[in-house]
Formats: C-alpha cells, structure tokens, sequence
C-alpha cells in the first residue's frame, strides 16, 4: 500500500461485534498488496513469539488516522482507519507481522487484531516504506481510545511498542455528521427559526420553525432579565411547527429577549443541543417610548383642557352664543330607544359567550334592546325557527329597528352550504336548545336585504381579533361592514340613524370607542371574552374543523349527551339584571 487509507472487508469482523459498538467492519480475507503475498489477518492470540534482541524486528511508525462514515447493516455508523509504516532498515528480515489494539477508555473494553507476513525488501515496489492499515474500526462520536502497535516478534529486552490515545470529534464534525446516531442527536437539523409580530393592546409573538426527524417534542421558550415564558409543542407528522406568545409591555424590563428551542432527540433528551436566537423588541415598539408617548400625550391633553377652561371662564357672556359652525360638542344625547335583532353563528362556546356580552354590553352602556335567540327560547319553542324570524323582520319593516348580523367562520361555512357546498352542521349547534337559527335567517333575510328599500334596516360587522371580512356572505359585499370593537361607535349611530359627522359638528359618545369601552363592567367583560376567544385560536388553529359534525350518526350522538344550555344563558342574564335595573336599561325579550 502506498499510504492511503484502503477500504476493505474482514473477516473476523463478526467476532468481536458483540463487544458493544466497538466492532469492526472491514473484512478483508488478507492483507496482500503489490510485492507481498501470503499477508493474513485474524485475531490476537495469547502466546507471544520473544526473540533475543538481536533478532527481533525494530518498532513500526505511526501514520495517519482518518474519521468517517461507513454504512453496516444498522445505517451509517462513524468509524476510524489507522495506518502505520515498517521502518527501512535491516529489521524487515527478522520481521514476521505487526500486533494493533484499539481501547475504548469509557468502557474499557477493547478489540485486538494481527497481521502475519514476512516482507523480502525493505522498501515496496514503488521504494517506499512498507504500509498496512486496520480500516473500518466503529467508534463513537466524543469518545477517547487508546492504539497500541507494536512488531512481531517482540524483543526479549526492550519494548518497540507504540502507544496513542485518540479522541473522535463530536457530531458538529462534518466528518461524521451523516453518522445515524448523530442524525438521532439532530447533527443535520436546521430550524429554520422565523419570527412575526403583531403589537396591540398586548404584544404577540408568532415563532415558527422546521421540525426534525428524530425529535417528537419540543420546547419553545423566550425569556429576558425578570420574564420567562415556555411552551411545549409536539409535532404530530407536521414539518412546520408555530408557537404563539402574547404578553404585556408591562412584563418586560428589557427589549432584549432570548428566544430558545429545545428538541427532545432520541438519543441526547434532555441535553440536546439548544438554538438560540436574540429578539430586539425595540425594534417594533419601545415600552420606554411607548410611555414616554403616552406622558408627552397626557400633557398635551391637559395644557389643551386648561386653555380650554381658561378661555371659558373669561369669556364674554355676550359672545356665548356663537355660530353652530364653531361649536364642536363633546357628546352625543341618545334620545330614542332603539331595539335590535341579533343573528349570529354558534361557532363555538367561547364565540356564544362573546355574543352574550355583546348583548349586555348594548343593554346597560347603550340602551339598546336586545333581540337574541338564546334569550326567547319559550316563545321561540312555541313559534318555531322560520315564525320567529319572520315576525321580528316584519316588525323591522314597520318601525327604526335594525337587523345586526354577526358575521364569523360559521357564517360563511353555512352561506357556502346554502349554495350548494356540503353541509355543515356545528357542534353547538347540535348542543343548543334552538338549534341551527343562522341558515333559516339567511334564507328569509337576504331576498329581502337585495331590495335597496331594505339597506337601512340591515347592519353587518364582525370582531376582526377572531373573524375576519373574508367570513361576510357575498351579497352583503354591497353594504358597510363593521369591525368591532373598533368601529362600534359608528355601528351605534347606525342604529340610532344618526350620522357621526354632521356639518359644524362631530358627535361622540363617551366610552365607546375602542380605547374606552372595556372601563365599564359590561365592556371589560366583552373584552375578555374576546381575549379569551383570541388566545384559544392561536393554541387551536384548526378549532373551527373540530367543531363541525362530519357525520349524522356524530350529530345524534352530539344531540343526546349534550345538555341544553338555556340554564346557563338564564343564569347569565340574571347576573346582570340587577345592574341593569338599576341603569333603567336591559335585556329585553321581544
């Protein structure tokens, strides 16, 4: 050989593959090459040939090692090839093979191999030193081994032997990276970590990242000087993987945050390695400017409010009654009361409970009455679905009352089923005591909703943090929609026929707005249903599909367990009669 490492395959490979993962894969049935024959390979022996000094052969070289990846019939394993050179000199005669050892220091055990032959010349075929290799040796990545070489046969009184102690590279060698228990430690994984933001009332970060092959479970942290937050996700056959955080600016201290995933491999657990990546908030929104905005905003308000109130008490009184042009007033008298027919979608449990506090929010802040299904359930029971709507629509038609619809995912699912899709059926709506009211409403409603007399009379809006103006029916495209809570101040002067800007003036109701709603009971009530809706469709992206009934036999299921959940509604308005009585305003069933 001329000093290149050969690959080939040996023999007694076998024998020694029971001894843990130190094993051999080569298994070359002898070790002859150009100018050498009759060179065998088999395992140690415990007799030793000792020849008087003089006799003996002089020491072997040592040459290079080499690391890799071979493929046994397990997968790809990582291995060592050890090569040593016969020195030139008057020895080689006396020569009649070499002795190599391999000793793995964590388990102290070891693998022994010997190569017989008798070489006639002291340099090759091509003059140079005589070379011999032990290939194929599997070893594991991090581990230390001790080689040991040495002639035979051996001197009577002085040892030849060389000794070597090796350690194998880790799996961030690209040597052995392909390795399968290196692939079980995640050597190839890139996560390919990406980040979105979204600021609002709270601050939320959408992390997604590339699963890995061989790790199951992950855990999704981020954490800055005095905050920690960690989520646990599994992969479940999916390549993509999202996790969600939602925080207020007032949790952090820092912009500064660490964003770390820890894989579970099957190999490595707990002690995996962890990437990391650092996440500047500041970049987005600053909570330090945020106040400092804020303060410079509260400021100005009251320098403009004392000027105001300077000027109001130095004026003359003559000059009060100036034209309506300039005068701007700062609230809007609500005068006539006004009622509203509520149709919505029951999509999910937390949906309804946004519905309700929707509802009681207009009874006691604004003085509406509220028509809504789940609050007639008697006199709905005894007219049935179709009756009921048509006389709450009829009495729409004689009077200033307005129709609001509601507009989410069930909406649209069930306009589509209405146009030919397939039918859906919801899991609430197989639980309610009223059943499915959305589809029979859309069939009496929108015949008369296309006839231009009829706009005024229909309102269309949706809470844009947990639907979206995709889930609005195409034949209400025509007409304004309505993101609540956002634009709730203009849906309200909607139903009172009121327009917000009117020539000389704006009108405005204090605590409607989208800042200011959820200081009173009612409002922060409806505000943390929506937070709650809001947080449970980040965790559940697919909440929608759990709730459909893909089966009539799941739908009668559905119908026999569930309990009818009038009690529960009944108990939610009574919380509220008492404030609601007091407010002189309420829910009011038609």
């Amino acid at each position: 050989m001329d000093g290149r490492v050969a690959v080939y395959r040996i023999p007694f490979g076998a024998q020694v593959q029971a001894l843990a993962s130190l094993r051999i894969l080569d298994q070359r049935p002898d070790c002859t090459q150009p100018g050498l024959e009759n060179c065998t390979i088999n395992s140690c022996s415990d007799k030793r040939t000792i020849e008087r000094r003089r006799h003996a052969p002089t020491g072997p070289e040592w040459d290079l090692e080499q690391v890799g990846v071979w493929l046994d019939e397990h997968g790809p394993v990582p291995v060592v090839n050890v090569t040593w050179k016969i020195q030139a000199d008057g020895g080689v005669k006396a020569l009649r093979g070499s002795e190599i050892s391999v000793l793995d220091e964590s388990t102290n055990k070891s693998i022994c191999v010997q190569f017989s032959y008798k070489l006639k010349k002291e340099l090759n075929p091509t003059y140079l030193k005589w070379t011999f290799s032990l290939d194929g040796v599997v070893v594991e990545p991090g581990r230390t081994y001790m080689l040991s070489l040495f002639n035979l046969p051996e001197p009577d009184i002085e040892d030849y032997r060389l000794k070597k102690q090796i350690t194998i590279p880790g799996c961030a060698d690209r040597r052995i990276q392909k390795a399968q228990m290196c692939l079980e430690n995640g050597s190839l994984w890139d996560p390919n970590v990406t980040t979105f933001y979204k600021q609002g009332r709270r601050f939320l970060i959408v992390v997604g990242f590339k699963a890995a092959q061989y790790s199951e479970r992950y855990q999704v942290s981020i954490q800055s000087r005095g905050f920690h937050c960690s989520k646990n996700v599994s992969k479940e056959n999916q390549t993509l993987l999202n996790v969600s955080f939602e925080f207020g600016w007032w949790q952090l201290s820092h912009c500064k945050m660490v964003l770390m995933i820890q894989p579970f491999f099957v190999r490595c657990k707990k002690t995996c390695r962890r990437p990391e990546k650092i996440i500047d908030l500041c970049e987005y929104s600053s909570p330090r400017t945020s106040l400092f905005k804020a303060t410079v905003g509260l400021l100005a308000v009251g320098v403009f409010l004392a000027c105001l109130l300077w000027k109001a008490s130095h004026k003359d009184p003559v000059n009060t009654s100036s034209s309506t042009s300039k005068q701007q007033p700062d609230g809007f008298q609500m005068q006539n009361r006004r009622r509203v027919l509520i149709i919505y979608s029951l999509d999910h449990p937390l949906y309804k409970n946004i519905v309700l506090k929707l509802c009681s929010f207009m009874a006691s802040k604004c003085g509406t009455e509220v028509v809504l299904d789940l609050l007639d359930s008697t006199r709905l029971g005894v007219l049935g679905s179709i009756q009921w709507l048509d006389c709450h629509r009829d009495q729409t038609g004689s009077s200033s009352d307005k129709i609001l619809i509601l507009c989410s995912r069930g909406v649209r699912a069930k306009w589509r089923a209405m146009c030919g899709d397939k039918p859906v059926c919801l899991r609430e709506d197989a639980c309610s005591a009223v059943g499915d009211m959305l589809s029979p409403a859309l069939s009496l409603m929108v015949p008369h909703f296309v006839r231009s007399a009829s706009f005024e009379k229909y309102i269309l809006a949706y809470f844009d943090d947990v639907c979206c103006e995709e889930d609005v029916p195409p034949p209400f495209n025509i007409t304004v929609r309505y993101k609540l809570m956002k634009q709730f101040e203009e849906l309200f002067f909607r139903i009172m026929d009121t327009e917000k800007r009117e020539p000389g003036r704006v009108n405005h109701v204090e605590g409607f707005s989208e800042r200011e709603y959820f200081r009173c009971p009612s409002g922060g009530a409806l505000r943390d249903a929506l937070e709650a809706f809001h947080a449970y469709q980040l965790e559940n992206p697919q909440w929608f599909e759990d709730e459909l009934l893909g089966h009539s036999v799941e739908i009668q299921d559905m119908m026999t367990d569930c309990v009818p959940d009038s009690t529960q509604v009944g108990s939610h308005v009574k919380t509220k009669e008492r404030d609601l009585t007091r407010d002189k305003t309420g829910l009011y069933m038609a």
